[in-house]
């Protein structure tokens, strides 16, 4: 999102769980496109709230998965803000290689990008 619209919006990245490092082969996808990902710590919903990030301030919630639009939605009953769901395709799991692997995390990459593009437009000029 940063690397297409640089600060025209805030964005904080979280999810039900926090449980784990980036995927290395979500790093290595996004680096082939100039996106660094590599410190990137993802929180969950119950720690930005622990944290003080009151979700109120955010205007839209895109969930990748039904557990998170579930979370999401039963998070925001009391405020007015938006939740989509973007069936995005979950790489883990699939390929047998390391180049089948690399394949299906390609593929969810740029079905992100694509959603973005879609729902926010072209990239902000001096972004993407």
């Amino acid at each position: 999102m940063k690397k297409l619209y640089g600060q025209r919006a805030y964005v904080q990245s979280a999810g039900v769980k926090n449980d784990m490092e980036v995927d290395g082969f979500s790093i290595a996808v996004c680096r082939e496109i100039g996106i660094e990902i590599s410190r990137h710590r993802s929180r969950s919903f119950e720690e930005m709230q622990e944290w003080g990030d009151d979700l109120g301030q955010f205007d839209l919630i895109v969930a990748l998965s039904p557990a998170s639009q579930r979370q999401a939605l039963e998070l925001t009953r009391y405020h007015h803000l938006e939740v989509e769901y973007w069936p995005i395709l979950d790489p883990t799991g699939l390929g047998e290689s390391r180049e089948a692997k690399l394949s299906a995390y390609r593929q969810a990459r740029d079905q992100i990008r694509d959603r973005m593009l879609a729902r926010f437009g072209p990239p902000s000029e001096d972004q993407g």
